[in-house]
């Protein structure tokens, strides 16, 4: 993963709620754990028609949300099974941040150690936003904040190991190996005990 401090980017509202995991990725596209090529089927059931072409009406397929790194959903956002290949679609897609007012909380979880920025907001602020389709924020992950076009800023809330990987551009494993003499030295020392 790289380093995830800021991103600068539309939003594309996806306003519909309670977007569960097998929306975001159909059950049927879970035969690889490779992290590649599912972008082709996020919202694969909204996406495209029966014979397969792209809806045209579909949110995501408007020239409008075409280079959107920023989804904002409906309420309950990644709620469901748990499954690794929703915020891995969305990433191979070119989704890096996802805001609603509330996210699942194993989708959120899933979705930061996979470097998939989720983040909570108020019910006002996610209002705003889904009221104001593409508009450009910028968010700072250090900082812990998102700024609109008009300076203003919405704060919001992340843990503090999940900022630190996100950060860091490691996963909890990249995390575990940047300590690995330490771990070393420690078993090390026990067995000599």
């Amino acid at each position: 993963m790289k380093p995830f401090t800021h991103l600068r980017s539309r939003t594309t509202v996806l306003p519909h709620e309670n977007i569960d995991t097998d929306r975001i990725i159909p059950a049927r596209f879970l035969t690889t754990t490779e992290r590649t090529g599912l972008g082709k089927a996020l919202f694969n059931d909204w996406r495209y028609r029966a014979d397969g072409s792209p809806d045209p009406e579909f949110a995501l397929n408007r020239a409008e949300a075409h280079g959107c790194e920023i989804l904002v959903a409906g309420r309950n956002f990644g709620c469901g099974s748990s499954r690794e290949h929703a915020p891995w679609a969305l990433l191979d897609f070119g989704i890096r941040a996802v805001m609603s007012s509330e996210i699942a909380d194993i989708f959120r979880g899933n979705a930061l150690k996979n470097g998939l920025l989720a983040i909570v907001l108020s019910e006002s602020e996610h209002r705003y936003l889904l009221e104001h389709p593409g508009t450009e924020l910028a968010i700072d992950v250090a900082g812990g904040f998102i700024e609109l076009p008009d300076g203003g800023r919405f704060s919001f809330e992340l843990e503090p190991f999940a900022r630190h990987c996100l950060l860091s551009g490691v996963d909890q494993l990249g995390f575990l190996l940047q300590h690995e003499r330490e771990i070393a030295a420690f078993e090390n020392s026990r067995a000599a005990a």
